[in-house]
This record gives structure tokens, C-alpha cells and sequence, in this order.
């Protein structure tokens, strides 16, 4: 049996919503952010030591990282939701798998840290920092995204899917940066909310929800 360590409003959803396109069996172990920081709770900790989440639980092992639970649960699937090798699809799959995380999120958390700076300072710092973070979000973070978001737009101009006309594990990847970008309100082009909606649509999206509870992006 697969145990999920699930924390709330996390990427850790989209463990879930794999589960459910894969039919595999899952238990669910949930927890609630620290309401004044929120941060994952220490519990977490005694499953990873980084107590971060997504984290499973299968067989004895432990795996944490979202690209590598969704290479472990599609190998456990008979690789189901990945492309076949050696083709084109394939390599666009590798590639998105990797790209959601490794550029697509950092800008965005950049822009949540940069949001939070004055308000968490001492009031006679906060309009320093205030001015300091604007000019930070409005100089590199927002551009960046903006050159993300445009990217995204071509990419899905051109095919239903990030690797083709085929759903894979790579746009569950993709999922969480791109509905933390539409729902910060930062212009999700009309490519991005039409792959979004055929995202939402999916039953097993639904029933990962149940299983999830309140998901803040969704």
C-alpha cells in the first residue's frame, strides 16, 4: 500500500491526482499548515528529514520530490502516462517533467516571497523593504514570468498537451505553477486557461480533490 504524507495547498495534490489516473490503491496521512508561518508542521519531519511535502511511503521506502514520486508511481504503472521512448513526445516529456520545477516555479516563488517581505518586517523597515521589493518584483520577477507565461501560450498553441495530443504525468507536473500563476491573477493566457479547464475536467482530478480536501488553487 502507498502512503501519502499530504500536506495542505501543496504540490503534494498532484500526488494524488496521479494516483487516481493510475488506479493505484493509496492511504492518505493529512496535515495542516502552521497557521501564523505557513509552513509544513515538524510532524513531517519524522517522515523526511526535510519535512517537506510531497513525500510517500511504499514497501519500506520513502520517496520525496515530486518528479521523483511521479518516475517511481508511472514505473510501478507499467510506465502508463509516458510517452514511449525514443520519440519525440518522449524527449518533451523528460523535458516538461524537470521544466515545471526547475524554471517554471522558482519565478513564482520569488514573486509569493517578495509579496510577504514588508509585511512580515519591523514597522520603520517597511517602506524600505516595501520599496526594495518592488522594485525587485517589478524589475526581474514579473518580466520573467511574463516570458514564461508567453512560452506557455506557444507551446500549447501548437498541441492539446505539453508533449502532444496525449495527457501524460508531465502536465500534472506542469499543473501546479500554471494554476499558482492564474490564480495569483497574473494573466493566464487564453492557451493556458484552455488547457486548464481540460485539466479540471478529468474525473480522476475530481476524485483526488475528495481524497485531498480543499486544495486553495483549484
Amino acid at each position: 500500500m502507498i502512503t501519502v504524507h499530504h500536506l495542505e495547498n501543496s504540490r503534494s495534490q498532484r500526488v494524488l491526482w496521479l494516483l487516481e489516473e493510475l488506479g493505484l490503491d493509496y492511504t492518505v496521512k493529512r496535515y495542516a499548515r502552521d497557521p501564523a508561518t505557513m509552513l509544513a508542521p515538524r510532524a513531517l519531519r519524522a517522515v523526511h528529514p526535510l519535512g517537506k511535502s510531497p513525500v510517500i511511503e511504499a514497501d519500506g521506502r520513502v520517496v520525496a520530490e515530486t518528479g521523483a514520486i511521479v518516475e517511481f508511481l508511472t514505473a510501478r504503472a507499467d510506465g502508463a502516462l509516458v510517452p514511449p521512448p525514443a520519440t519525440p513526445e518522449r524527449d518533451r516529456y523528460t523535458y516538461f517533467l524537470h521544466y515545471a520545477e526547475g524554471s517554471a516555479m522558482p519565478p513564482l516563488l520569488l514573486k509569493l516571497v517578495f509579496s510577504q517581505l514588508a509585511p512580515r518586517s519591523p514597522a520603520l523597515l517597511r517602506p524600505l523593504v516595501r520599496a526594495i521589493a518592488t522594485r525587485a518584483t517589478g524589475g526581474f520577477v514579473d518580466p520573467e514570468l511574463r516570458r514564461h507565461a508567453a512560452y506557455w501560450e506557444a507551446e500549447l498553441a501548437e498541441r492539446t498537451y505539453f508533449c502532444g495530443d496525449a495527457f501524460t504525468a508531465a502536465d500534472i507536473m506542469m499543473s501546479f505553477p500554471l494554476e499558482a500563476f492564474a490564480a495569483r491573477g497574473t494573466g493566464a493566457g487564453p492557451r493556458v486557461s484552455e488547457w486548464l479547464a481540460r485539466l479540471h475536467a478529468r474525473p480522476a482530478y475530481g476524485r483526488a480533490l475528495e481524497r485531498g480536501g480543499p486544495y486553495a488553487y483549484a
